[in-house]
């Protein structure tokens, strides 16, 4: 026996169908709920909902399994039956992690959460703690990022399943690796979005990029806040995931007295504390407001992290100043070193002054909190897939510069995070890649990203198509490559930066007020002073040098041969990178 429940306060009457078999729901009770039990369902039964007098079957909204694509039948699934291995598992802290972005059907040539068990040792041997995976919520078509996701408790059996998902989680943590789910709240794809039919899951009131946004305070919110919360809870709860990340929270409109990025945070803590460990939230938001990941104690949305889109802008722009992409769009805000230093040391460069971009001011300061409640990158699926040839950093500045980029990300006192062949400057793209079943939206997909693409120069004809299946084939990592020429050197400096940043007190110290960050301007150089650990980065043209404390010793140089250590000082050649420490072992 099966017992079926179902949120639907906009139909008159409800029934589960079963093959040829229709069963009527008992309700609506007061909150909008039908339930009935079916004896002859259970395990792997699939069903469907009738609403009113309309004779398609629709997926359940709630659905744990999608088998046949978001059009067809739900199926039933039991989040009981999988046996897990890692009861003892706490998982290593997020103020220590090293974040590895990934997307699983790009990330083997299978595609699958099987096959990147595979790759789960050489990810635990580069030094990686958390593995963060893109969406993977059933969504229409066999190939996508996964933002577009409609059935937002079913994982997509594109990737394998619920049971392969399950898989994946407890291989990552039998290695020793947490995960982070990158999850959707801000929107439903543009296909298969059933949820209408059902209740208010959206409202008109407000509007996003994708549409009418989802409804946090509207009549009925109270239900839709419980679904999105009840999904986050699922996936740690059933899916043993570590902790979320939020994509676009600057989208979510709510001006409830108790905003929903707060509730999430109250139940995902209480949640933590049933399961005994440690469980968090990472948002993406552009507001620039540390609200976000100030305490609820605070007064704080009480998130444990956010995305630093600043830091990656201000470093990019002085990586990649002689091109046209560089120094458009948002970019126009960014290109100095005052920049570079200002995210390195505040984290938000746009802390309440004025961005020319947005022709406002933006931001407020992040105060007295630590740099731990950010997470910096380079590379990103968004900072690469959002590029018109989805062309990675060594793509576009070469090994020299790739390697002081590394350097700066994975010695910041931000954590760090990469992105998926980052650690060996993979040569495959990563592409924009979608697949709609209807070809007036595949149109407007494609048209959409030349537009968009519009305010940073590009030209349109080198804009692939993302409904190509190739656009998707070309992003697909080349793993043959990894051990090969530059290939060997990028990934041999990666790991020595990853473990260099785990054993060091002074790089893992979240403290603002523990780092010094100088730099010029005119010769194109930044240093950073992080306890007993001296970083220092030269983009300029010609060697700089550099006072340092006689107990200082060169730990790594980028470019070894040119880098001198004598008579207190250090030698940094053009386009070089060094780490000094005073730091005993």
């Amino acid at each position: 026996m099966h017992t079926f429940t179902l949120w639907a306060p906009r139909p008159k009457k409800v029934a589960v169908s079963i093959g040829d078999r229709v069963y009527p729901m008992q309700g609506p009770n007061d909150k909008g709920y039908w339930k009935v039990s079916v004896e002859e369902a259970g395990e792997g039964t699939d069903y469907g909902f009738l609403l009113d007098d309309d004779p398609m079957p629709y997926p359940d909204p709630r659905s744990l399994w999608q088998p046949f694509g978001v059009h067809k039948p739900s199926r039933v699934y039991n989040q009981n039956a999988f046996k897990w291995e890692d009861s003892t598992w706490q998982g290593p802290p997020l103020t220590g992690a090293v974040i590895y972005e990934m997307h699983i059907g790009t990330f083997t040539p299978e595609g699958t959460f099987d096959a990147a068990i595979e790759k789960l040792p050489y990810l635990f041997d580069l030094g990686i703690t958390h593995v963060e995976v893109m969406p993977v919520a059933e969504a229409a078509g066999n190939r996508g990022w996964g933002y577009d996701g409609v059935d937002l408790y079913a994982s997509s059996s594109c990737y394998g399943g619920p049971d392969a998902f399950k898989r994946f989680v407890n291989a990552a943590h039998r290695q020793g690796i947490g995960v982070i789910l990158d999850v959707v709240y801000n929107h439903f794809g543009p296909v298969g979005n059933y949820t209408g039919k059902f209740g208010p899951y959206v409202t008109s009131k407000h509007q996003t990029p994708w549409g009418d946004a989802v409804n946090l305070e509207d009549g009925g919110s109270d239900e839709v806040r419980k679904f999105f919360s009840d999904n986050a809870l699922m996936w740690m709860r059933d899916f043993h995931v570590d902790g979320l990340r939020l994509d676009a929270v600057h989208e979510l409109v709510d001006r409830s007295a108790v905003h929903f990025l707060e509730q999430l945070a109250a139940n995902v803590y209480n949640m933590s504390a049933t399961l005994g460990r440690r469980l968090f939230l990472i948002a993406e938001s552009d507001l620039n407001n540390p609200c976000i990941v100030r305490p609820i104690e605070a007064n704080g949305y009480g998130m444990d992290a956010q995305w630093s889109d600043d830091f990656h802008h201000s470093l990019f722009t002085l990586l990649h100043v002689e091109e046209g992409s560089a120094g458009k769009g948002y970019y126009n805000d960014f290109g100095d070193f005052e920049c570079l230093a200002k995210s390195l040391k505040s984290m938000f460069v746009y802390d309440g002054i004025y961005s020319e971009y947005r022709n406002r001011h933006h931001g407020r300061p992040v105060d007295s909190l630590s740099a731990h409640h950010f997470i910096g990158f380079i590379q990103n699926h968004d900072q690469v897939g959002n590029r018109a040839t989805g062309d990675r950093l060594e793509h576009i500045i070469g090994v020299p510069r790739t390697k002081v980029a590394l350097g700066i990300v994975l010695t910041a006192p931000f954590i760090p995070m990469l992105f998926q062949g980052e650690e060996f400057a993979a040569s495959t793209p990563f592409l924009y890649f979608a697949d709609h079943e209807d070809p007036e939206m595949a149109k407007l997909v494609a048209e959409g990203r030349k537009k968009e693409f519009a305010a940073f120069g590009w030209d349109e004809s080198q804009i692939p198509n993302p409904e190509d299946k190739e656009t998707f084939t070309n992003s697909i990592l080349n793993w043959d490559e990894a051990d090969q020429g530059k290939h060997r050197d990028i990934f041999e400096w990666t790991a020595r930066l990853i473990h260099i940043r785990r054993n060091s007190i002074s790089l893992n110290d979240g403290d603002r007020g523990h780092i010094k960050v100088t730099f010029s301007e005119e010769h194109k150089w930044l240093r950073m002073d992080r306890n007993l650990v001296t970083v220092i980065a030269n983009l300029g043209p010609a060697p700089c040098q550099f006072e340092i404390g006689p107990e200082h010793e060169l730990l790594l140089a980028s470019v070894s041969e040119w880098t001198r250590v004598e008579d207190g000082h250090v030698t940094v050649p053009p386009d070089g990178f060094a780490i000094l420490t005073a730091e005993k072992e």
